[in-house]
Formats: C-alpha cells, structure tokens, sequence
C-alpha cells in the first residue's frame, strides 16, 4: 500500500495544495469582511463560521447566510469564493480522474489488493508463474485437490482469463513478471501457507531464472520447472533442489515404458491423473521401423529411446539437420512432405510419428501416411490448444499433448512425494506387479482414478501416541487403519500401496503389518477415506474402537458411570 500512497501524494500535490490554498484564501477573506447585525451594529465572523459557509458554498449545497444575513461586500466576497473554489474543484477532480485511469497508479493498486489477498489466504497455496495450457489444467487440479492457486503472469490478455476460470476457489492473479524477487515475495513464497512454485512460462531462459530465484528466496520450498533446453535442464538440476520437467524426454520416457512394461504406464497415468480419470488403456505399439517427421528435440527425444532398444527408425526434416546426432539412420531433408514420405519408405514402417511444430503439418502427414499404408500406428503432436479439434479430426493412434503431459508429471510431483518412489518400485519390478495392482485397486475401488496419501504413524499428534503408548501392549495393525473410525465392522474405501519404514519400501504390505512409530503408508482410495482416515491421528479413542470394536465414553461422567457398572458386575 506504501506505492500507491506514495503515487497518491505525488500526483495529487499540486491540486491539493492548490485547494487548500483557496479554501484558507476564501475563510480569512470571509471572516476579515465586515458583516451588519439587524441593529445596524458591524460584527465580523468567527473562523469556525467562516470555515462552515466556506465548505457548503464551496461545494455547492448552500445552506444559506449565517448566523446573520450576509452585507453587500460579504456577498460580493463569497461571489469570488463560488468562482475560484469552483475552478479549484474541476482541477482537483480532474487531477484525480486521471490518476484513476493512470495504468501506473492502477498496477500499483492490483500489486498492494494481490499482496493482501495472498496475506489473507490461510489455505495452503501453489504458485504458477505464467498461464498457458498447462498451467490452467494444474490449476484446476490443484483446485480439485483443495489448494488454492496464485498465478503470475506477464501478458495481460492471459491474466485477464483468470476471471472466468473454472475453478471452486477464485485465482488470486497479478499481472507482472515473476522473475523479479518483490514480484514473489508478493505472491507469499516466504509465507508458510506456501506448498510449492511450478515455472510454467513459454521460455525456458525465463522459467530458469524464476526457479533460481524462488530458490534462492526458500531453498526448502517444493519448484517444479518446465524446460525443453537440454542446457537448462543440466543446470537446474546441478543447482539441486528444484525439480525439472522435460514433456519431450518425458513422452520418450513413456513410450519405453509402454514397449517395455505397458501396464506400468497404465498405472503411472492412472494414480497421476485428475481425480475421477479412468484407467487408461494400454498403448499398443506394434513391433517394426518407425519414421519419425520433424527432427526437432521432440524427434531427437523419441531417436534416442529407440536406440537404446534397437528399434530401426528412418526421419524427415525440411531443414537441415545435424547429421551427428542421427548417425546411422536414413535422415531425408525435404520441403516437399509427400515426396520426403516416398523416400522413407513409410509404406513398410510400422509407427510413423508426425512430430513437426505445426499442426496442420501434422494433420496432413497423418493422412499421406494412412493412405500409402492403411495399418501404419500413428502418433501426432499438438501444438495448440486451438488446434485440439483439428488434431482430434486426425483420428491418431496416440497424441502428444504437452499440457497433459505437464499436468500428469506436476501431480505425480505434488500429490504425494512417497508416490514417485512407489512408481519407481513398480518400473523395477516389471509389468506384473503392475497388472496385480491395477486390478487389486478396481476390485476394491472400482474404475475412478481413485486418491493418492501419504499416512504418517507421528507419535506426537494424540490418536498415534495413545495407540503406541497407551495402548496395553497391544499392536497398531496396518488393518486397523483400514477400518470406518465411525463403523468398526465397515471397511475404508482405500488399498495400502506401499509402506516406508526408514530406508526400507514393501509394496501392497499384509493387512495384519504391526506399525511402528514413524512408518508411512501411501494409500490409494476415494475421498471419504481420506478424510476419515485423519481421525485416526487426531482422536485418541478412534484406534481403540476399531480395534475392540466398543465405542469408549468421551465424556468423564460417561466413564465414571462404565466403571461403576463394571465394578458392579465383577461383584455380582
């Protein structure tokens, strides 16, 4: 509020000196005028009285002469006083109708509402710096995952869509560039209600410089950036602390997964998806030489991961390309896209990829393709979220759509930590493990993409403390955690996914697991377990009930009259 105080005093000097300057001109002029009382007597004006006309006459309500009726050269003086306080008003008022509508005064004043409204959040938050395609669909999954979301960004016509934004909590927004360090601090990277920054912007330079700084400003502080430079990449990652996506490498990271382990992305997608997403459907790439069209990065990404399988692949460019990081493949630079087909021989691929920056490229390689080979899989980036129809029209066999990809990557990141290491585990372990606990998640939820949570056995918080240390002796069973805190003999929507205990990670742990203080358990399931299942931390009589099934008295009348009743039949 300082800036626009400060903006207030130094564009409205001039005016207001100018007003008050007349007003004292107009109220000593009126009280040194001789006035005539009805006795013929001479008396002069007070201060005060000469202040009060002064103020109704100036500002045009006129109450009338007071206390006595005014004298002709008290008349003639306020004349003077209507004229100039009039030409003192319209320069004031125009003085402040242009600051008003001054851009500079009117960014000053969205800065200071940005800052208290971040101030008055006491939700946790996520900041977004920059507001594309990716970014509106992170935010409405934060949204959905009861976050609230502060945005950054530069263009004003991105901000402005901020307004009718599809989300339960409004968008707290500020139009400004988020790599200056004030910008940040505004947006409450400092404050502890703060759960992470993602550096979503369209440039790479720009999203490295907004994570260095946000790292700088919290160096525990959950960042997640968005980068397809290579070089980027290696210095984020070398500065350590931020984590960095990459939806080129990540898409070839994908396809591997699905040549080599397709259930295996199945489950990564499904448990990284927005909430009540269905389990998707395995890829189906066949076997044979792919050709891939645009010898970008995103070609290049794809290049390699085919390498490393020995996968034959073939591709297009209509520029120049650097024939190095293509070494022994057939590389066809041409302008015209039918002609450069021919010379790939796409008749005999099995995968053609239409990987060029243009989506109406896209679309017609797409077609050539399907006519010199009906069977041929293909694959079609998108570029625009204009183009989706168009892209949609082109009835590919996968697409690549980088919003998505940030979207599923950026959830797996904030959801739940324990969930990437969970991920991890089931990639090592091959696709079976991942079949067995897809289908051990729909028998027991059903097809919805089901919630993912972290459960921590933390001694200090009264429910884990009284059932490790008031407990009798008796074990805290990975089942009982499993159990309705409200209905013992009902079960929780939920399926234990992994339990980490130190250094040591068991996936799909037994029910009959004692716990220990410490262990974490990263739980799949719908929303009412979610929340039911914090009672067991917060209540200390919660555990004791699902383990006896016998709702103890709350209250100690209630467990006076139990143990009086219990004395009673001991005696009997």
């Amino acid at each position: 509020m300082s800036d626009v105080l400060f903006l207030i005093l130094r564009r409205m000097r001039a005016p207001l000196i100018v007003l008050i300057a007349l007003y004292a001109i107009a109220v000593f002029g009126l009280a040194l005028t001789p006035g005539v009382r009805a006795d013929g007597s001479r008396e002069f004006m007070t201060l005060f009285h000469a202040f009060y006309v002064v103020s109704y006459t100036a500002t045009t309500i006129g109450f009338g002469e007071i206390p006595n009726a005014f004298s002709d050269a008290q008349r003639m003086w306020m004349i003077v006083v209507i004229h100039l306080t009039v030409i003192g008003w319209t320069y004031t008022l125009g003085s402040i109708f242009t600051l008003v509508s001054d851009p500079t005064f009117r960014a000053a004043v969205a800065r200071s509402m940005f800052a208290w409204r971040v101030r008055s959040t006491s939700e946790p938050f996520f900041i977004l710096c920059g507001y594309g395609q990716s970014a509106a669909l992170i935010a409405r999954a934060l949204d959905r995952l009861d976050y609230r979301v502060v945005v950054i960004e530069l263009r004003a016509e991105r901000a402005a869509q901020l307004v009718i934004a599809d989300v339960a909590s409004p968008i707290i927004a500020l139009c400004a560039d988020a790599r200056f360090p004030d910008v940040l601090r505004d947006a409450g990277i400092e404050r502890p209600q703060c759960a992470g920054l993602l550096a979503l912007t369209s440039l790479d330079e720009v999203n490295q410089t907004i994570a260095i700084g946000a790292h700088t400003l919290r160096p525990n502080l959950q960042i997640i950036a968005r980068t397809k430079s290579a070089t980027v990449q290696t210095n984020l990652r070398a500065l350590g602390g931020i984590q960095v996506v990459n939806p080129f490498d990540t898409f070839a990271t994908n396809l591997a997964l699905d040549l080599d382990a397709p259930d295996v992305l199945r489950l990564e997608e499904w448990l990284t998806d927005s909430p009540d997403a269905l389990c998707p459907n395995r890829l189906g790439i066949p076997s044979g030489p792919w050709v891939i069209v645009g010898y970008g990065r995103f070609g290049r990404a794809i290049g390699r991961v085919l390498d490393v399988r020995g996968i034959d692949w073939r591709a297009v460019d209509h520029q120049k390309i650097d024939m190095e990081s293509a070494s022994g493949h057939q590389i066809v630079v041409d302008d015209d896209t039918s002609r450069a087909l021919g010379g790939v021989d796409v008749a005999h691929a099995a995968v053609v990829v239409a990987g060029t920056d243009n989506d109406a490229t896209n679309l017609a390689i797409t077609t050539l393709a399907r006519r010199v080979n009906p069977k041929v899989y293909t694959i079609i980036r998108q570029n625009h979220v204009a183009d989706a129809v168009l892209i949609h029209a082109a009835s590919a066999n996968m697409r690549f759509v980088q919003a998505e990809i940030m979207v599923h990557e950026c959830l797996q990141l904030i959801k739940v930590p324990l969930l990437a290491s969970f991920l991890r585990h089931v990639a090592r372990d091959g696709a079976g493990v991942a079949s067995h606990v897809i289908d051990t998640i729909q028998q027991t939820l059903g097809h919805g993409s089901p919630r993912v949570w972290t459960f921590l056995c933390d001694g200090l918080q009264p429910g884990m403390f009284a059932a490790f240390f008031q407990s009798d002796g008796k074990a805290l069973l990975l089942a009982h955690l499993q159990r309705d805190p409200f209905d013992a003999a009902a079960p929780l929507a939920c399926v234990p996914l992994m339990l980490a205990r130190g250094n040591q990670e068991t996936l799909l742990p037994d029910a009959q697991t004692p716990l220990q203080i410490g262990d974490r358990i990263l739980f799949v399931g719908d929303e009412r377990a979610t929340r039911l299942q914090r009672r067991f931390s917060r209540d200390p009589l919660v555990i004791d009930y699902v383990r006896s099934g016998v709702q103890q008295p709350r209250t100690w009348l209630f467990r006076k009259l139990r143990r009086r009743s219990a004395t009673s039949m001991t005696t009997e």
